[in-house]
């Protein structure tokens, strides 16, 4: 289940601290009702265990997985990190201090 500190449905402190709210919205409504939408809905149990991963993870190294094809993005965004959902489909982020920072997922080509 995505948690996400401070925030009115969930009290935890996890590693993920600040989440797109589309994404954010979307898949709390994904796990809790089954609905992919706004979502690729072939994309969602994949999307659901990035997030999960991205979750217990503290470096981004972490997110190296075998098919998430982990890469550092460039020019403006190259503090940001990506990983591979399926075709030009991404879930993107940052890492500071052990934390996971602006999550989000979008076809960025």
């Amino acid at each position: 289940m995505i948690r996400v500190k401070n925030h009115p449905f969930f009290i935890a402190d996890i590693p993920i601290k600040k989440f797109n709210s589309r994404l954010y919205e979307t898949m709390f409504i994904y796990e809790h009702s089954g609905s992919k939408k706004g979502i690729q809905p072939d994309h969602a149990k994949k999307l659901a265990r990035i997030l999960d991963r991205l979750d217990a993870s503290i470096t981004v190294q972490d997110m190296s997985l075998p098919g998430y094809k982990l890469h550092q993005l460039s020019g403006n965004e190259k503090e940001i990190w990506s990983v591979w959902v399926n075709g030009n489909y991404r879930v993107t982020f940052f890492f500071e201090n052990g934390d996971a920072f602006i999550v989000d997922y979008r076809d960025y080509h």
